[in-house]
């Protein structure tokens, strides 16, 4: 089935024949699959461009990524850009955007500065869109913004104005431990996000990613350059690291698919769990920093000293809060959640994909040094890290 649309202006001589404008491409075709009705609104949308879309192609979509300046989120611009979706990209600093402006074509990515506590900026950031993401979160408090301001505050703010202003579809990131009666307050502000959320916005997608590994991670570049913050509870929490293109090729994918229009939950962690003392022997491994693998364990207690002193600096290296998290295994699964089999993505097993990250950590003698000389072996099509 063809949908109709104007063909541009060319010679009599291309219109001649069919085959000739198909091989000339002068003519272009929307087929049936090019058109998507919003299942919260009725609202079509229609892409354009070259088959299987790209940045020449128009999605039709015109999506708003709170929070995309962040870790997660410049990955999931470049998703959206690159298959020609429109992306407003709210900023509050100028210099943490300009990165962002060359992942899509002309005038597909719009920068609009923006701050949490100004409405009318909200407003405008998602005025004109039909797909809205909030990725924002803070690891640590600041004086500014709290865990309750971000999280809980801040989401239910976002979610009612996109729902006052029509927006089809609002995805809302948490994390994989959001518990209301977690000792963290990082993790119980993210539990009670949730809540606020779902009442806000009617068929609210909630998206529960494990911790993230990729270029800019806390997690493997911390253990990298301070492997001593990670020597606490005798390296046996437990951890189920997903990687972070992984979560922003599945936050594209909900965009248009259909088991995310019921406002569905989503758990997407790893599809391996490792305790952080495996963890570190497999950025030794990699690494060949053979001080990361010391035989001490850092009581909870003067962690937590240090972390408390470390948090009146600017920049907090480690804060009380993150402390309290590496004392706790990741949750498994929550009943009733979908993952990334639903989504129709297989997710990168860590170590796979670790040396990319860790590679700038070697010294030059062995910057080059294959993988299965680094005490990671290739088995079965998998690596294994070997004690």
């Amino acid at each position: 089935m063809l949908i109709a649309r104007s063909a541009a202006p060319c010679r009599a001589s291309a219109l001649a024949s069919p085959s000739l404008r198909a091989r000339s491409g002068f003519q272009q075709k929307a087929l049936i699959h090019d058109l998507v009705i919003k299942h919260k609104t009725g609202q079509p949308i229609l892409g354009a461009g070259p088959y299987g879309g790209g940045r020449s192609s128009v999605s039709g979509h015109v999506a708003t990524v709170f929070g995309c300046t962040g870790f997660l989120g410049r990955y999931l611009v470049n998703r959206l850009a690159q298959k020609g979706t429109q992306v407003i990209v709210p900023y509050r600093d100028e210099d943490e955007k300009r990165h962002l402006k060359l992942m899509g074509d002309l005038g597909q990515i719009v920068p609009m500065e923006w701050d949490l506590r100004n409405d009318e900026q909200i407003e405008e950031c998602m005025r004109h869109s039909d797909v809205v993401y909030n990725l924002v979160g803070r690891n640590y408090e600041t004086k500014n913004f709290k865990f309750q301001d971000v999280h809980v505050a801040g989401a239910a703010k976002l979610a009612m104005m996109a729902e006052a202003l029509g927006v089809s579809r609002f995805i809302h990131v948490s994390h994989l431990n959001a518990d209301a009666n977690s000792p963290s307050a990082f993790l119980r502000t993210k539990a009670e996000g949730e809540e606020v959320v779902k009442k806000a916005f009617d068929g609210a997608t909630i998206v529960k990613p494990g911790p993230l590994f990729g270029h800019e991670d806390r997690l493997l570049n911390q253990m990298a350059t301070y492997p001593i913050t990670w020597h606490v509870n005798h390296g046996q929490t437990r951890m189920r690291p997903v990687h972070s293109v992984d979560v922003a090729h599945a936050l594209e994918v909900m965009m248009d698919a259909e088991v995310t229009s019921t406002g569905q939950t989503f758990s997407l962690a790893g599809p391996r769990t490792y305790t952080v003392g495996s963890m570190l022997r497999l950025v030794e491994s990699l690494t060949f920093n053979k001080t990361l693998r010391v035989g001490i364990n850092v009581p909870k207690f003067a962690l937590m000293t240090a972390a408390k002193i470390g948090d009146l600096a600017w920049w907090p290296m480690i804060s009380p809060d993150e402390v309290e998290r590496r004392f706790h295994d990741d949750l498994p699964d929550a009943p009733g959640t979908l993952g990334f089999a639903d989504l129709g993505i297989e997710p990168d097993i860590l170590e796979e994909r670790a040396i990319v990250y860790l590679r700038r950590y070697r010294s030059n003698l062995r910057f080059e040094q294959p993988v299965e000389h680094s005490g990671v072996k290739l088995k079965k099509g998998r690596y294994h890290v070997v004690d």
